[in-house]
């Protein structure tokens, strides 16, 4: 059983604008194991979040997770998926969908929301993304 925590988090430079993702995973030791971000295109900010959470499930499957428990500071993006908020949003409703979907292939998801402080790391890859074309990677990211 691997257990793995994410901090994720996306930004766009307007609404829509030019949006970016980033997340970290840590191991249940609290390693980091991957930090990325991406450029996602132009998204509103709230596809963004959605995006970065999507990206970090995916990756954190492959990685061979069987427990996440997912951190954002985005209170729509939490209070969505455990069930508070309904999802009213055309552009919303696919990405909600897929997230669920990835979420169902765990033994155990769990989503906390947190203080954008508490984000800090996410949300700077994150806002490096949003004004690169590119993908972001690294092990360490205090070094974006």
């Amino acid at each position: 059983m691997r257990r793995l925590r994410i901090f994720s988090d996306g930004c766009s430079k307007g609404n829509p604008g030019p949006a970016g993702i980033g997340y970290l995973i840590f191991d249940e030791s609290g390693t980091l194991i991957s930090s990325r971000g991406r450029y996602v295109g132009i998204r509103t900010n709230n596809e963004a979040e959605y995006l970065a959470a999507i990206e970090a499930l995916r990756e954190a499957l492959a990685l061979g997770a069987s427990e996440v428990e997912l951190f954002s500071d985005s209170e729509l993006l939490v209070k969505q998926i455990k069930g508070e908020y309904s999802v009213k949003s055309s552009r919303l409703s696919p990405l909600y969908a897929e997230l669920m979907s990835l979420a169902r292939n765990l033994e155990k998801f769990v989503i906390t929301h947190v203080e954008r402080g508490e984000n800090h790391e996410a949300d700077k890859i994150a806002r490096l993304a949003a004004r690169s074309s590119s993908e972001i990677q690294g092990g360490d990211p205090l070094q974006y």
